[in-house]
């Protein structure tokens, strides 16, 4: 205990010092005792919150300067993201509670100094927001009637779950969060293994995990398929997509944002469900890994996400006419430019038409070897993309052929802009019933060397050997300019770092395109 205290202060110290605040006004409070007044425009008080199951919280509540001459503000939660204290919101909470708003933000149950066990979105967990706001209506002047949720990654997926069930919330920002779980770190009924441990790494790290999310955890990267369905039916329910029609009732507005590049929620799940929200919503995405395209917000520093965040919170809990519900709902920025593109809807991104790329070639390849064609490393290779433009990369002649299949276009004359979700259609024959397969869709230069594009892993089981079956397979979706004199190239292995991978010793595949059942690469396309 004393070692988790001594890191949890060290992050309030360094947090506070990226606020510009003295030493002394970041002490924190004894419990359930307030600490020092911030500065002289926002309070900012450490508290001992009640969540829900007499779990205490550990958080933190900033009031507008002159808060407490009966006047009510509206209220914005913020739980922490997977790992993070309640320190981790106070740059952009300073900056809400300067503009007038009582910002309460806790460390998430089972993290931290917070009690409880790591529940991982559960039912105790979207408890804990109600308990967070019904405290904070009782003990700060916060307006009942204006109540608003946000935060980052795992704090995203609570704040969307709590919507649903709490109708007292009327606007919410999820910020490079998960709304189907499943879909996030199962895509391709494959395990995203990268992904996986290193959430079961810094929850062992920084909080408790319950008894539950071990199990699941030693399940799903033991590769039991005989627990497969209980797997499920768990992220199921900790998936907001699963609960969409009362978010709708609730006409919660919801502002989504995430990053091209997230090994851990990839925007296909967020791009699905925003289109099947009615009240008021918005999209972004931006070049980047997990929480990068927000992360500069959290030091304070200018930061897109984060200042569209405060113009939702702006136009829903406070009224403001600001344009954000005027703009294009879908806002997206291009890994190749800096520029940002608006859409009325999702369905509209690849509104330019949709070119297909005939496989007519049967490709042959060996199982478990490592052809070196990947999707990069967790973090790290997106990041690079978005600050460098430095995507993973692969010298496509190279490619050794009897563990890649590649197929290529003709070199264009003229770029190519993709926007959207690229689909890959085709018949794979097994040698053994059970196998996997990753799907890349690189940008191939004059020298051969390709650019990653996009990438999504697939995974079958009880297939009969020799037999042909039909695959249709969904790469992450992205915003990527083809320059011109560049093709495309389409390359399938079956190891990946990222994924865990299930083919059998001496398992080879079989990539074929039947007369009656073309297979294709179908590619959405902007309008020039």
């Amino acid at each position: 205990m004393r070692r988790t205290t001594t890191a949890a202060a060290v992050a309030t110290l360094l947090a506070a010092a990226a606020l510009g605040l003295a030493p002394h006004q970041a002490q924190a409070a004894p419990a359930g005792g307030p600490a020092a007044t911030a500065d002289a425009s926002a309070q900012i008080r450490f508290h001992d919150i009640p969540g829900s199951g007499g779990v205490t919280l550990k958080g933190n509540v900033f009031t507008p300067a002159g808060a407490g001459s009966g006047r009510t503000y509206p209220l914005i939660v913020l739980p922490t993201s997977w790992g993070l204290p309640q320190t981790e919101y106070l740059a952009q909470a300073k900056k809400l509670a300067d503009s007038g708003y009582v910002v309460v933000s806790y460390t998430s149950r089972g993290f931290w100094l917070s009690g409880g066990s790591i529940e991982v979105a559960g039912p105790p967990d979207i408890a804990d927001v109600s308990a967070v706001i019904d405290w904070a209506l009782a003990n700060s002047p916060a307006d009942a009637d204006r109540i608003g949720l946000g935060g980052v990654s795992y704090a995203a997926g609570i704040t969307l779950l709590a919507s649903a069930h709490d109708p007292r919330v009327k606007a919410v920002v999820a910020m490079s969060g998960w709304a189907d779980l499943i879909e996030s770190i199962y895509s391709g009924r494959t395990q995203h293994v990268q992904a996986a441990a290193m959430l079961g790494a810094a929850g062992y790290l920084t909080g408790r995990p319950g008894p539950e999310l071990q199990s699941l955890l030693g399940n799903f990267l033991g590769s039991r398929l005989d627990q497969e369905q209980q797997m499920i039916e768990w992220g199921r329910k900790r998936s907001a997509s699963e609960q969409v029609d009362r978010i709708n009732a609730n006409g919660t507005a919801v502002m989504l944002g995430n990053a091209w590049g997230d090994t851990i929620f990839p925007p296909n799940q967020y791009a699905k469900f925003y289109e099947r929200l009615t009240g008021p919503k918005r999209l972004e995405f931006r070049p980047g890994d997990h929480a990068t395209a927000e992360g500069t917000g959290l030091l304070g520093l200018p930061n897109d996400t984060w200042t569209n965040a405060h113009r939702w919170f702006d136009r829903y809990l406070k009224g403001e006419r600001n344009g954000v519900d005027t703009e294009a709902p879908v806002q997206i920025k291009s890994r190749s430019d800096n520029g940002y593109e608006g859409y009325a809807d999702w369905k509209s991104v690849g509104s330019g038409g949709t070119e297909k790329l005939a496989l007519s070639d049967s490709e042959h390849l060996f199982a478990n070897v490592d052809s070196g064609a990947n999707g990069g490393i967790l973090l790290l290779s997106s990041a690079l993309d978005q600050f460098v433009k430095a995507p993973p990369i692969a010298s496509v002649p190279l490619l050794p052929r009897a563990f890649a299949a590649v197929w290529q276009s003709q070199r264009y004359a003229e770029a190519r802009r993709i926007r959207g979700t690229v689909k890959l259609h085709t018949t794979v024959t097994p040698t053994k019933g059970d196998g996997t397969f990753v799907a890349y869709l690189y940008d191939v230069g004059p020298l051969g060397i390709g650019k990653l594009v996009s990438n999504a892993p697939y995974t079958f089981h009880g297939k009969a050997p020799g037999q042909g079956f039909g695959v249709d397979l969904e790469l992450f979706s992205t915003a990527y300019d083809v320059p011109a004199g560049h093709r495309l190239a389409l390359v399938v292995d079956t190891v990946d770092p990222l994924y865990i991978e299930h083919n059998p010793i001496g398992a080879q595949l079989t990539f074929s395109s039947p007369r009656t059942d073309p297979s294709y690469v179908s590619v959405p396309l902007r309008e020039q």
